[in-house]
């Protein structure tokens, strides 16, 4: 186990329309859009800015993962002081990795991995050095993390064997079972459940900090995407809608108590 826990730092959509992804995110989240400059032949790549820090990027869906059937989507990283190590401990945990170690030029070392039931993230060793961590609420932040699980218990002890996460408190919702809180680091959490049957496949989907819920989910609906669930309330303070963007990729929005 690390020791220390190993959180989710970097959010990235693979979209079907990289344009039209930018000015629905900087319309609904606020962020500000800056292109970044890859080595060339590299495809491009936009980052969503908070201030002057980076938190999010968008790129077009490649080719080939469009032609298995991959649909637009959020992914996350997780970060690694060694994506090797990290890909083989992952591997040898049942874990499934779909594109071995490679570098991106001036970013890091990164592979793209899932998890035992299927859920699909990435690693990413960077280069440079560490941002320090901001408040969990920050607006225009990830403020939560969420895991949709075929077997949360067993979802659990993968991500607390492989990246040293703990388990927090839990919540009996009923009929939905149990949804079960972690901690991956200074600021940084989420939970886990059991999926719904409408949700396909294990999967992460990610809470992006807006100031006030109603707002933001007229933005998101006044910019041609849909709510999925909510607005509601949620134990802890705050309000979440779901949402999908307008190719199709599913997001959150948390935002404090009215």
């Amino acid at each position: 186990m690390p020791k220390s826990p190993l959180p989710f730092f970097w959010y990235e959509l693979m979209t079907t329309d990289l344009d039209a992804a930018e000015a629905f995110y900087t319309a609904v989240v606020g962020w500000t859009a800056q292109p970044f400059d890859m080595a060339p032949g590299m495809p491009p790549y936009i980052v969503m800015n908070v201030g002057e820090r980076g938190v999010s990027g968008l790129m077009t869906l490649p080719e080939d993962a469009a032609k298995m059937g991959m649909p637009p989507a959020w992914l996350g990283y997780i970060h690694t002081k060694d994506v090797d190590a990290a890909t083989k401990s992952l591997k040898d945990a049942g874990g499934a990795v779909h594109r071995a170690p490679d570098d991106i030029p001036r970013v890091g070392r990164f592979a793209v991995v899932a998890d035992p039931q299927g859920a699909t993230f990435m690693l990413l060793q960077p280069n440079g050095p560490d941002q320090p961590p901001v408040p969990a609420s920050t607006p225009g932040h990830i403020g939560w993390h969420e895991l949709y699980a075929s077997d949360w218990k067993a979802a659990f002890d993968f991500y607390s064997g492989q990246f040293g996460w703990t388990k927090g408190d839990s919540m009996d919702m009923g009929p939905m079972g149990t949804y079960q809180t972690f901690g991956a680091g200074p600021e940084s959490g989420g939970g886990m459940m059991n999926k719904p049957q409408q949700i396909p496949v294990p999967v992460w989907q990610f809470y992006f900090n807006v100031p006030a819920i109603d707002a933001a989910a007229k933005r998101v609906t006044d910019n041609g995407g849909k709510i999925l669930m909510g607005p509601m309330e949620v134990p802890g303070g705050s309000w979440i809608v779901q949402c999908q963007d307008p190719q199709g990729a599913h997001f959150a929005l948390m935002a404090p108590v009215r």
